[in-house]
């Protein structure tokens, strides 16, 4: 074909000025007969860009390029290669050509994605297999109480569907367990997900838009391989479609108040809710949601085998009453490790204090609202026996139920071992309600020993209220009463009628 300079040579020469197509192509060194094409052509169509059969590799192409899209939701390691993508259309799919051909046409394939993805600029709401997330806040009935909850939502903005979690707070170990929770669920990962700029997962932004991320959300990034968005200060609109889902989720899923037993099990149900919310009809695209999703998770990144541990480590010194604070909330460790350095596990629903083998110390459930300690009496309980006169002049003293201070300030100082050794081997749990019950019963009838509290706990276990008051048949003389515990000695002493 004739260069566009030499076709309007020729139509000038011969249209405008008269030439005859011989001496023209005389001139140009060309046949006459293609003078005359060009000189007389009404259209100038662009010209198709001719494409060869190939019998042999056409019938595979879709095959391999099935392949690739899969491997492409793949760790890079576990991607097939051309020489293996060649073995098993000879083993399986009866193919006569070469892996030469086999290896150029994946090579040049693989380019024409990369291209792709390097060039593409749509907008996230067109591009399936992508998500956006962002904490919203609802009121909840627990324990007879209304109380305000975080929920965490995934939107998927292509099909206009979500998924949705209900936590106790909106920290680190809350987002990662919850979409963790979710990716596991929905058995892939959105290849791009979109955040506002949340404390849990940007320690702090650049003069030029730089992202610190907090170190738990960069291994949870890496571990679970997707790419990560975040909108900029002050603009919330670029996660429009997230926004406006979270009030979704309120108005039709949360209101009124919902009543949560347990949380986890409440969380369980929310999975349903979110899948029968798709069989409705695309407010834009005329189809069914549920086909748009089908869609998005054809998109997905595969989910790797292994769980990411959502745990956060720290390392804390507990003070002399071997208490360590963790975000502002006080945990026991024991006795033993009073001013030491403890290591400390902290998931959204547990706090573990290990000690420098990692054998744990003990396992509290992780404080939200305004309770501010969590006490676990067992490491204590030896300490105490062993040294019950010290006992009033520790703070643990105040943190005992008060049926039990009460008690404890009443007793001598070998009824204060004996009691004190009895809580240590009949405390389950951290749990005083069969213990207080037991000290109540056992208070009616006087002081009670540690024997006599043991008894009421058995008969209580055993629903054994056999045991009746005896009405004495004679005159029983009055007995003067009897000042229990040690205070009546302090009271001496203060008035100078100590022993001398």
């Amino acid at each position: 074909m004739l260069a566009v300079t030499e076709i309007n040579y020729i139509r000038y020469e011969a249209n405008q000025k008269g030439e005859s197509y011989a001496d023209i192509g005389r001139r140009m060194k060309v046949d006459p007969r293609t003078v005359s094409k060009y000189a007389n052509q009404e259209e100038f169509k662009p010209r198709k860009k001719q494409t060869r059969r190939s019998p042999v590799m056409d019938p595979v192409k879709p095959i391999l390029e099935k392949w690739i899209n899969e491997d492409l939701k793949k760790k890079k390691k576990n991607h097939r290669t051309a020489k293996r993508m060649y073995t098993q259309l000879v083993k399986n799919h009866s193919f006569t050509g070469s892996y030469r051909s086999v290896r150029d046409y994946v090579s040049k394939k693989k380019q024409e994605l990369k291209a792709y993805v390097e060039e593409a600029a749509l907008p996230l709401e067109s591009i399936p297999g992508t998500a956006q997330v962002d904490f919203g806040e609802a009121p909840f009935i627990y324990q007879s109480k209304v109380i305000d909850l975080p929920y965490l939502v995934m939107s998927f903005p292509y099909s206009n569907t979500f998924y949705f979690q209900v936590f106790p707070s909106e920290n680190t170990e809350c987002l990662l367990e919850g979409l963790q929770r979710m990716f596991h669920y929905m058995g892939g990962v959105p290849h791009t997900i979109r955040f506002d700029n949340l404390s849990p997962a940007v320690k702090k932004i650049g003069a030029k838009g730089e992202r610190e991320l907090t170190n738990t959300f960069e291994r949870f990034v890496l571990h679970y391989g997707f790419n990560y968005e975040f909108c900029n200060p002050g603009k919330g609109n670029e996660k429009g479609h997230v926004e406006a889902m979270v009030k979704y989720v309120r108005n039709n899923f949360l209101l009124p108040e919902c009543t949560i037993l347990d949380l986890d099990h409440f969380n369980k149900t929310l999975w349903a809710l979110a899948e029968e919310d798709r069989d409705r009809m695309h407010y834009d695209k005329g189809i069914l949601q549920t086909h748009l999703h089908s869609e998005d998770k054809d998109e997905w990144l595969m989910t790797p085998v292994k769980s990411f541990d959502c745990v956060r480590h720290e390392t804390l010194t507990a003070d002399k009453y071997g208490m360590v604070s963790v975000d502002h909330k006080q945990y026991s460790t024991s006795p033993r490790f009073a001013k030491q350095k403890v290591n400390v596990q902290i998931t959204y629903n547990s706090v573990v204090i290990l000690n420098d083998h990692n054998e744990v110390i003990v396992k509290h459930n992780r404080l939200y609202g305004i309770k501010r300690k969590s006490m676990i009496w067992q490491p204590y309980l030896d300490l105490l026996s062993r040294r019950p006169r010290a006992i009033k002049y520790s703070s643990l003293y105040e943190q005992f139920p008060p049926v039990w201070t009460k008690y404890l300030n009443n007793c001598t100082e070998q009824e204060q071992k004996e009691a004190l050794q009895l809580l240590g081997k009949l405390l389950k749990n951290n749990d005083f309600e069969l213990l207080n019950q037991a000290l109540e019963s056992a208070m009616k009838h006087g002081h009670p020993k540690a024997d006599q509290i043991k008894h009421c706990v058995y008969s209580i276990i055993q629903g054994d209220s056999s045991y009746q008051t005896i009405t004495p048949t004679m005159k029983v003389p009055r007995v003067p009463a009897a000042t229990r515990g040690l205070s009546h000695y302090d009271s001496l002493m203060e008035t100078g009628g100590g022993i001398k």
